[in-house]
């Protein structure tokens, strides 16, 4: 099976359309999100396109901050303070990268973890660690609902990440730990990686290394989620799965693209409706 993530994003979209309307019509306000771009970098002006583009889709409020390359951390601590005193904004995103005299570690505590829709504040990390969440990171948390609306219980099943970054590896490991998954966590120093990789029920890789995984390193009838986005040898996207090799090997895998890309900004949708709803 491969797994259709623009279908099952769109299918949760429409879910979240709905919420949406009823909440309009009991709030008397739309959810709203406020994304703060600074420079022009080229990929990053794409994702703030789609981002304000999905607010609509699904009937939410959105405002784009796009500020200048030279913007100062004082400025940019400003504007962030002025948006968490607003109680019409509701999701705040800072879009990473920022330009590199900004530090974007300074900037990323100083959001409101109220209204942190990314789930990156040490705040919400923690709550993630002990159980407990408000939001969820939303590319791990993507990958868990194509897991789940694919049939698949991560229960009781030996779940391997391959990565170890904080904004996918880690969180990634602890959503499936928290759905009952015996997981382990491999990296650049993991000893005999496809050793540990061939004994994975799940696979979820996001190492950033296109084509990576080859089908040796797959167990039969494993489900293998590609969270990576490269550019192969002839300049077409691809994951950091062997996607050719490995798809008569799996039981369900998701391609690139059209797998999980599509699914982080729908979570990020998803989160913001929760920011406004404990407001």
């Amino acid at each position: 099976m491969i797994i259709d993530g623009k279908a099952i994003s769109a299918q949760i979209r429409a879910e979240l359309k709905e919420e949406c309307r009823a909440f309009v019509a009991e709030r008397g306000f739309a959810p709203a999100l406020s994304v703060v771009i600074v420079g022009d970098d080229p990929a990053s002006q794409v994702y703030v396109r789609n981002k304000a583009r999905a607010c609509e889709e699904v009937g939410f409020g959105s405002r784009v901050y796009a500020l200048p390359a030279e913007t100062t951390q004082a400025e940019l601590l400003g504007l962030i303070g002025k948006l968490n005193a607003d109680p019409t904004v509701h999701g705040i995103l800072v879009q990473l990268p920022l330009p590199k005299h900004l530090d974007e570690t300074a900037l990323l505590l100083a959001i409101d973890p109220r209204k942190d829709v990314d789930a990156f504040h040490p705040y919400n990390v923690g709550k993630l660690t002990v159980g407990n969440p408000t939001f969820l990171p939303c590319t791990p948390a993507g990958v868990m609902e194509l897991i789940r609306r694919t049939g698949v219980d991560p229960a009781g099943r030996h779940c391997v990440v391959v990565g170890r970054s904080n904004i996918v590896g880690k969180p990634m490991a602890l959503l499936l730990l928290a759905a009952n998954g015996t997981v382990t966590i491999c990296h650049s120093r993991t000893r005999d990686l496809a050793a540990v990789t061939r004994t994975a029920d799940i696979l979820v890789v996001a190492v950033g290394r296109a084509k990576f995984i080859k089908a040796d390193m797959v167990k039969r009838g494993a489900v293998v989620i590609d969270v990576g986005m490269n550019r192969d040898e002839n300049g077409k996207l691809c994951g950091d799965v062997d996607f050719a090799a490995v798809e008569p090997v799996a039981a369900a895998i998701t391609p690139v693209p059209g797998g999980v890309g599509p699914m982080t900004i729908t979570m990020l949708l998803r989160n913001t409706l929760t920011a406004a709803e404990q407001l």
